[in-house]
């Protein structure tokens, strides 16, 4: 039995990627700031686990990297986005021994632009997103409209499994504590942080759009674009809770300075 938890455990990693950057302005992402230029990592993560692979988001959609604005249009204004074809998250997936026929689970944070790049690129992948956010992201305000690209997640046979905010918050995805699915609204309705319990380094929360950066995570501003930011300060004030409850290493979703210090895939990875 110990010889078989051992080599469970051993399955398991934690993979984190990035598709690219954005070019943009201070000001979208830290709200009422100044305009002066900033440039952000796109992140997505892999975690490799014994009943099947996992993926959260996928970045960029390889189509950014084909013709930026034939599929972002008028946001391209806003957010510039840099990124080679060999970035798009199919390739780096496979860059770490990831079948893409064998991927079980790709878990959206949000249906944001800059996170929707692995939706349908994994055929046989169940798709978890919150309901609110699938509902959101057909019909969005008119101020948030621009975040949502359509093309990227209104695709024919996607299996999706829709969790429903706070019945569901906390939601085990294997049933082993491996990985947990956390309510965090504000930035977008149904945004959703993942809690990563790995046996070695330990849990690992990532923030993913709930915090842009260390500064959302300080409670020293709000993100750029919110749909409510009461609900995106208590976010932060259940998820700062959480990392401190768990010991958690904090990933914060877009924060330049803060992600040159993570180990990056494909030639590191966290266990």
């Amino acid at each position: 039995m110990l010889e078989q938890t051992k080599k469970f455990n051993s399955a398991i990693k934690l993979y984190m990627f990035q598709t690219g950057t954005l070019k943009t302005k201070l000001k979208y992402i830290k709200m009422n700031q100044s305009n002066e230029d900033f440039e952000i990592p796109v992140p997505w993560f892999l975690i490799k686990h014994p009943d099947g692979d996992v993926v959260i988001d996928g970045g960029n959609a390889i189509e950014v990297a084909i013709d930026k604005h034939a599929h972002w249009g008028a946001v391209v204004n806003a957010y510039d986005p840099v990124m080679k074809k060999s970035e798009n998250c199919v390739e780096q997936a496979k860059s770490v021994g990831t079948n893409i026929l064998d991927v079980r689970y790709l878990i959206q944070s949000h249906l944001h632009l800059d996170h929707s790049g692995g939706v349908g690129r994994f055929p046989n992948a169940i798709h978890v997103v919150q309901r609110l956010e699938y509902d959101y992201a057909y019909n969005p305000d008119w101020f948030a409209a621009p975040a949502y690209i359509r093309k990227d997640f209104d695709k024919p046979n996607i299996h999706w499994k829709y969790l429903n905010d706070k019945k569901t918050d906390f939601f085990d995805l294997y049933g082993d504590g491996v990985i947990k699915i956390i309510f965090s609204p504000g930035h977008s309705p149904g945004h959703q942080s993942i809690l990563v319990n790995l046996p070695k380094s330990g849990n690992i929360l990532l923030t993913i759009d709930a915090a842009y950066t260390v500064d959302h995570w300080e409670n020293k501003c709000l993100p750029g674009l919110v749909t409510s930011s009461s609900q995106a300060a208590d976010s932060v004030k259940k998820l700062r809770k959480i990392a401190k409850e768990t010991n958690a290493l904090v990933v914060t979703g877009h924060d330049p300075d803060a992600w040159i210090n993570f180990n990056k895939a494909p030639t590191f990875y966290y266990e």
